[in-house]
């Protein structure tokens, strides 16, 4: 749908190329502001304890009901690290230790940057947060591989098992490619 009106003047916008650009911006009629659009920062941690992966069950949509990496937007003033280490309080109610960068996901179809960590649980107290139903970890062959919520979680963990059977982790960046069939069947589109 896009941006409709001016955040500074609240007149209409109109789409186009403004000088010196290359895109389409939406661009106020009236006080000549211009919007940038922007992809959304998604932060998230992959949690580990004794060789298991902390999971939380989603209590909201998109996909409720499903497991997930704790994950979530990154909010204005925080950094990428502190953004993943709230997310992981927040949805599974857990304190880590040891976060470091695992990898950077771009999901360009839905103009979004996923930033991956891993860490470590610093105690064993965790459980459902304010958007999860319950908090589970998993030993890696137990991994409810079908009912895990999003493409680019399974992407992650899937390289992190790995990464883990060798203790050898590396920090990568990745496209994820949505694959438009799949997400009709999951209702994700």
């Amino acid at each position: 749908m896009g941006i409709r009106f001016c955040n500074q003047c609240g007149e209409p916008v109109k789409y186009q190329i403004p000088r010196g650009d290359d895109k389409p911006r939406a661009v106020c009629q009236s006080c000549h502001f211009i919007h940038y659009e922007n992809p959304k920062i998604v932060n998230a941690c992959i949690v580990e304890h004794e060789g298991k992966i902390l999971l939380g069950k989603r209590t909201i949509e998109p996909r409720k009901g499903f497991w997930n990496v704790p994950a979530g937007f990154m909010e204005n003033g925080e950094a990428t690290r502190s953004g993943a280490i709230r997310e992981v309080k927040e949805e599974v109610l857990a304190d880590l230790k040891n976060v470091t960068l695992f990898g950077v996901y771009n999901i360009i179809q839905r103009n979004q940057v996923h930033v991956y960590f891993r860490g470590e649980l610093a105690h064993e107290h965790f459980g459902a947060g304010a958007e999860t139903s319950d908090a589970k970890l998993f030993a890696p062959e137990h991994i409810p591989w079908s009912k895990l919520a999003f493409p680019v979680g399974i992407t992650a963990l899937k390289r992190y098992i790995k990464e883990m059977k060798t203790g050898d982790f590396s920090i990568k960046e990745e496209d994820i490619i949505i694959d438009y069939e799949l997400l009709k069947q999951y209702d994700l589109s």
